[in-house]
């Protein structure tokens, strides 16, 4: 997946702007995002503070490790299987 190039607390930032009062073509022309990008954004991180976005992407990156970790064991536990199969 492409990194953005916005960080968490910026896009929090970008979506405060619009809850204020700023009209959402106006905030995406200002940005330079599309309004799919921005309703993308809304669904994901509204009603957010930067402490929870981080907290978010701290929960992502322990999801992906886990699932990496249970993948290599679903691997190992096929191999083994197999291997007790043959014999």
């Amino acid at each position: 997946m492409r990194k953005s190039r916005f960080t968490e607390e910026q896009i929090i930032a970008i979506l405060n702007e619009q809850e204020r009062g700023m009209k959402t073509a106006e905030v995406c022309r200002k940005y330079g995002i599309s309004p799919n990008t921005f309703y993308k954004w809304k669904a994901k991180f509204g009603g957010m503070e930067v402490s929870d976005a981080r907290k978010l992407k701290a929960l992502e990156t322990e999801n992906v490790r886990l699932k990496k970790l249970l993948a290599d064991a679903m691997l190992d536990n096929v191999v083994l299987k197999d291997l007790l199969g043959k014999s």
